[in-house]
């Protein structure tokens, strides 16, 4: 089971409409719910989802720190995920909701047979702009050099931009590749 962390983003819900769509078992909660709590659940991966503010983030760092389990951080979960590993953020210069092409530079892994170009719907308000320390850029893009990375030792993924939604037409396969994932993860 994936647990979805709502950070009250306008597409949290979609995450788990299509992780359902797509067969996989996952739970959608609030992100003031306990770390506890959360593993409770004994979810084989989480996601943290997009969301308005990185000030009202309840306990996507504690989580973050403390999951033994595969994390897939969406926009504002990829903005957590960089801040809380030592990369930073800002406000783009230019703001954008719009279907923009990334460039795949690491295929393996979130991106598996995906091919080299995909187009996704990206939400570029805020971005990473620093990658942090021990974490590989897997896609960029001309609009941000960031648009996707992974921590060297750990399954800790972070996309800019929203795998949820009609505009991404590939979107469902990287839900399942991050779902095959947390089930090999879960096998080690």
């Amino acid at each position: 089971m994936i647990v979805i962390i709502n950070n009250f983003g306008q597409y949290n819900h979609r995450i788990s409409r299509t992780l359902t769509y797509l067969g996989i078992e996952n739970s959608l909660i609030a992100n003031t719910t306990s770390f506890n709590e959360i593993m409770d659940l004994k979810p084989d991966g989480i996601i943290l989802g997009g969301g308005p503010s990185i000030e009202n983030i309840g306990n996507c760092k504690q989580i973050i720190e403390n999951a033994d389990v595969p994390i897939l951080g969406i926009c504002l979960g990829h903005q957590i995920i960089a801040e809380v590993f030592g990369g930073k953020t800002k406000s783009a210069e230019l703001e954008s909701y719009a279907q923009i092409e990334i460039n795949i530079l690491k295929s393996e892994g979130l991106f598996d047979d995906m091919g080299q170009k995909i187009k996704v719907w990206a939400s570029h308000k805020d971005e990473v702009v620093t990658l942090p320390d021990n974490f590989d850029i897997l896609a960029d893009s001309s609009m941000c050099s960031i648009e996707a990375m992974k921590h060297q030792n750990k399954p800790i993924y972070g996309i800019q931009f929203h795998p949820e939604v009609q505009h991404t037409p590939q979107g469902g396969e990287l839900f399942e590749n991050f779902n095959r994932i947390c089930e090999e993860y879960k096998k080690e």
